[in-house]
């Protein structure tokens, strides 16, 4: 049966207020300032539905935002980006989250108010939606409430509708780090967390510990590590990749979800994880070349220039 989407993408939804140029994070009774304010599409979700929809993927999103401004704001920017949003629900009950993002050099502070992606639940996600779809990714399990205890029970869904599967558990703002690895990762096929994530979850201050402790679970765990680069390790696999160095970074903001959806781009069409690999480093890379986490994808020709600038040809 043909699939009508190659990617459903379930999660939340948010706007990102990004403040650049601000020469130190803020200090209790202090007045700092910025150079350059963004109002950008957010949330890891929505980013890497955005870019791998730029790059020719057939990509659905099922979440929930507000009716208001910041709600239309998001339904308008990924309509932009050819996604279905037919399964988005627009609740007059509820604020569509915003992330205030404050950058200064390569690191970065955020402070999120959830809103409605605190609602949505596994209630909200019907099977025809999976039926539809070839493969499923779930991001922010800690910020989504109403998922935080269910993400095994949906990628065990998608896994009985023949699903492959990818899921990037982002920071737990309450650091308690309560994913069930054994009831969610042998159900997802590509593992996407930073090595400050796979850290905190599995516990360990040493990177090697905790790929021993985590690989029991995993099939395709791809560990991202900035500008050192990426190791994705699978069976026997194991590759530790430079990443491409952009010396002129205009901000970090999405470049993890940027390499997720390059490295998801091409598993799904079937390559070698080498393939996945250098091309989720490049579009991670292409992230940081503009303000927020999809401007850099606005246009496919925009991100070949970009790609060439990198030295690669596509």
């Amino acid at each position: 049966m043909e699939k009508k989407f190659d990617v459903l993408v379930v999660g939340e939804l948010n706007i990102d207020l990004i403040l650049d140029g601000i020469q130190s994070f803020p200090e209790v009774g202090k007045e700092k300032l910025a150079e350059k304010m963004t109002l950008a599409l957010g949330s890891s979700s929505a980013i890497f539905a955005s870019n791998i929809a730029s790059l020719g993927a057939r990509v659905a999103f099922l979440g929930k935002v507000g009716k208001d401004k910041f709600g239309e704001m998001v339904l308008e920017e990924l309509s932009k980006r050819k996604l279905d949003i037919s399964m988005i629900v627009s609740d007059p009950n509820l604020a569509t989250g915003i992330t205030v993002v404050l950058n200064v050099e390569e690191d970065r502070a955020n402070i999120t108010y959830p809103g409605a992606m605190d609602h949505l639940t596994p209630d909200d996600i019907p099977d025809e939606a999976l039926i539809c779809s070839s493969h499923l990714h779930f991001s922010s399990c800690f910020l989504q409430a109403g998922m935080r205890k269910s993400v095994g029970r949906l990628f065990q869904r998608a896994k009985q509708y023949g699903l492959t599967t990818s899921f990037d558990m982002q920071w737990d703002p309450f650091e308690q780090w309560d994913l069930d690895m054994p009831g969610t990762l042998p159900y997802v096929d590509i593992f996407l967390p930073n090595e400050q994530e796979l850290l905190a979850l599995t516990g360990e201050t040493a990177l090697s510990r905790a790929i021993d402790v985590i690989r029991p679970y995993t099939n395709i765990l791809a560990i991202k590590q900035g500008n050192r680069g990426s190791s994705v390790y699978h069976a026997n696999f194991r590759s530790d990749m430079p990443a491409f160095l952009n010396r002129n970074v205009v901000d970090a903001i999405g470049a993890g979800d940027s390499f997720n959806a390059g490295f998801v781009y091409k598993f799904i069409q079937g390559k070698e994880l080498e393939e996945c690999q250098q091309f989720g480093n490049l579009t991670g890379a292409v992230s940081t070349t503009e303000a927020g986490g999809t401007a850099a994808f606005s246009d496919y020709r925009k991100f070949l220039e970009k790609a060439r600038a990198f030295g690669v040809s596509l």
